[in-house]
């Protein structure tokens, strides 16, 4: 009965993660086509103590391509405690900065969300109908605007969800990190190819300023702390999912910064996790599902061949075929983002990631987070 249960579970996790490769496969890449810039946007940047992390984002937005006339930078600030506000000050009276239009505004608090508040302040004043969002540890490709902008006028939508990945050194910590994002990401495309998307991230996210007012913004979810992004990629889909698109293009990539040690990457990822449940998509909640098991029957493979509940056989192949399978799916993914040496640390990492997939998973059930200095509940 064990032997069957557990070749039920990797075969349906098997099943998923192969639909999920042929949906990446089915979002045609986006390429520039050097059309003159139309769409206006907004940028807007929350920042809680991101003193270190400023310059190099700043340093991206003054590097775009795009006609500077075409967009605002709006970075709102929520409580930062360091002197954030005196190095954005000290940046933006450059000459780099002398055409580009960039305010500085304080978040005002109404919800039990920082970020969306300080979301939603910014809204309030943007004066282009495009808002796109991004965090201020992140770094910006110089054709990031035009890549928006180019699709903009090739299709017809009103929510984009764009790919992000990491940046850093070539540590095993990171490039376990960066695999188990590119995972998410690689997910999330996938998602978008069969037409049932459940993932983005608001490092690289936009939509119209107008349709996020006829949402009501983030009410209804605002009494969560997390989850800017899916919370309201889930209202854009409920409204008009025709309407919601991937931007699968090399140009449009953020990079953002991994975690700095096993403790933030855990609370990062309970962070992610505790939103799974407020989701309303069956389809999010389903793939979660049988990814959480498959995840966990690798990990009871060696307890269940010890124990003799299992043939040792039966157990390699069973992890060989998950092996395989996570490998695929990485292996496109890192490719389409130019990650491919990541690969070297993924046998490693497919033997630990079980124990951390599940643990992430459990603490998410009972633990609070703490994020930014702040301590959240579910």
């Amino acid at each position: 009965m064990i032997t069957i249960l557990a070749i039920s579970a990797i075969l349906i996790y098997l099943f998923v993660i192969s639909i999920l490769i042929y949906g990446f496969d089915k979002v045609e890449e986006f390429r520039l086509q050097d059309l003159p810039a139309k769409t206006k946007f907004s940028v807007i940047i929350p920042f809680r103590n991101e003193a270190k992390n400023l310059p190099k984002l700043l340093e991206s937005i003054a590097l775009l391509n795009y006609t500077q006339s075409h967009f605002e930078v709006i970075l709102v600030n929520d409580d930062s405690e360091d002197n954030s506000i005196k190095v954005i000050e000290n940046i933006i009276t450059t000459k780099l900065f002398s055409k580009i239009a960039i305010k500085i505004i304080e978040n005002n608090r109404i919800s039990n969300s920082p970020k969306k508040d300080a979301i939603t302040s910014a809204v309030s004043i943007a004066e282009h109908p495009w808002i796109i969002t991004t965090d201020a540890d992140c770094i910006l490709p110089t054709y990031w605007l035009d890549s928006f902008d180019e699709f903009l006028q090739l299709n017809n939508t009103n929510c984009i969800v764009a790919p992000v990945t990491y940046h850093g050194k070539l540590s095993f910590f990171n490039r376990f990190q960066t695999l188990d994002f590119l995972s998410l990401q690689g997910a999330s495309i996938g998602s978008f190819g069969v037409k049932k998307p459940m993932l983005c991230n608001g490092a690289n996210f936009a939509y119209l300023k107008s349709q996020f007012n006829v949402l009501n913004g983030f009410k209804g979810n605002d009494a969560i702390a997390s989850g800017d992004d899916v919370f309201m990629l889930e209202k854009f889909l409920n409204n008009d999912a025709n309407k919601v698109h991937y931007l699968k293009s090399k140009k449009a990539i953020v990079t953002t910064n991994p975690s700095e040690n096993l403790k933030s990457l855990f609370h990062q990822r309970m962070r992610w996790a505790s939103k799974t449940s407020q989701l309303q998509s069956w389809f999010t909640k389903i793939v979660g599902l049988i990814i959480i098991l498959g995840n966990l029957t690798c990990l009871a493979l060696l307890p269940l061949v010890l124990t003799n509940l299992i043939s040792s056989k039966i157990a390699i192949t069973l992890f060989v075929i998950k092996f395989c399978i996570d490998f695929l799916l990485l292996f496109k993914t890192s490719r389409f983002y130019k990650q491919e040496a990541y690969l070297l640390s993924f046998i490693v990492s497919s033997v630990i990631y079980p124990i951390f997939n599940i643990s992430v998973f459990s603490l998410s059930l009972f633990k609070s987070y703490n994020w930014k200095g702040r301590t959240s509940n579910k």
